[in-house]
């Protein structure tokens, strides 16, 4: 049996988890992922808002160019407060996300995107309306190498090939007990008049002997 924790670094130090597992915080059963613009109200350390406000911190985007969201929050339901992932985003940072395997897989671990939790489609506007290309979800792998400043990434969108993130690198299964790393954003097209209205699933997939 291998056991997998997703952690997010909440601090702006960009920092392994085995050096400073402080800056670190588990995503638990509950938690959720709040993209926003910021606001007064939806900032670091401050309850989890309610939908008005959230609304109110909606990203503002622009009619001729697309939008790169600026704020990632993970929801603590525990404590029920906003934990800012400070270095999120598309800027040159690696240890953000962390996906902690205790043991060996028989799969190489992989990130996906899908509309809800039957992970059945990826019809939703955020995933590409059924086209995976078009993603606002991207992602790249940092395990091994850093993503360089202004990153593009891999649209997310179901477990295509193309549409999915190896977080070993490519290089296959765990044999060991190891983290993986990744960093994420959300970009989202010119002229989109309802970005806030999709609740997808993201998600670590991999199988274990």
């Amino acid at each position: 049996m291998t056991n997998l924790i997703l952690r997010v670094n909440v601090t702006a130090v960009d920092s392994k988890y085995v050096t400073a597992p402080g800056n670190f915080v588990d995503v638990a059963v509950g938690d959720s992922f709040i993209f926003s613009a910021g606001s007064a109200l939806v900032a670091d350390g401050l309850s989890i808002p309610g939908q008005t406000d959230l609304n109110r911190a909606a990203t503002v985007l622009a009619p001729l160019a697309s939008t790169v969201v600026a704020h990632y929050f993970l929801a603590d339901v525990s404590v029920n407060l906003l934990k800012e992932i400070h270095l999120a985003g598309n800027g040159n940072y690696s240890y953000v996300f962390c996906a902690s395997f205790d043991n060996a897989t028989a799969s190489e671990p992989q990130l996906e995107a899908w509309d809800d939790a039957t992970l059945a489609t990826y019809i939703l506007g955020c995933l590409g309306s059924g086209l995976p290309s078009s993603s606002w979800y991207k992602a790249i792998c940092t395990t091994t190498t850093i993503p360089g400043a202004t990153w593009v990434g891999t649209p997310l969108a179901g477990a295509g090939v193309s549409n999915v993130i190896l977080l070993n690198a490519g290089a296959g299964a765990l044999t060991v007990a190891k983290d993986l790393y990744f960093n994420f954003h959300v970009k989202i097209p010119a002229g989109y008049t309802t970005p806030g209205q999709y609740l997808p699933v993201l998600l670590v997939t991999y199988t274990t002997n």
